[in-house]
């Protein structure tokens, strides 16, 4: 994973994200998975580009399914859109780098 992902547990996905203080992208995603793998790489250059100014995290949904169940996560990829410490957008499944990067933009 690249250096600028932060990689958020149940314990730790509250602070991390929740209370960050800035707008964040959530990648729930699980190693078994191939469309999480497809997009893997837009998340890591989205976490490089947004650097000090958005939180890039992912969270593996097989380990840490608290989170994922508190937000009717069904299908991986999901990617879930925060600002102000909520959630205001989801996309599900594989999809084009812009449209991540221009979410992520209007959040700023």
């Amino acid at each position: 994973m690249g250096g600028n992902v932060t990689v958020v547990t149940d314990a730790t996905f509250e602070s991390e994200v929740i209370n960050a203080g800035k707008p964040a992208l959530v990648d729930f995603w699980a190693t078994w998975c191939g469309p999480c793998r497809m997009i893997a790489p837009h998340v890591e250059a989205l976490a490089t580009e947004y650097a000090g100014k958005a939180v890039v995290a992912k969270l593996d949904v097989d380990s840490n399914k608290q989170w994922a169940t508190k937000y009717g996560i069904q299908s991986i990829p999901t990617l879930l859109f925060f600002k102000d410490g909520k959630m205001v957008d989801r996309v599900v499944g594989a999809v084009n780098a812009n449209v991540l990067k221009e979410k992520l933009s209007a959040l700023l």
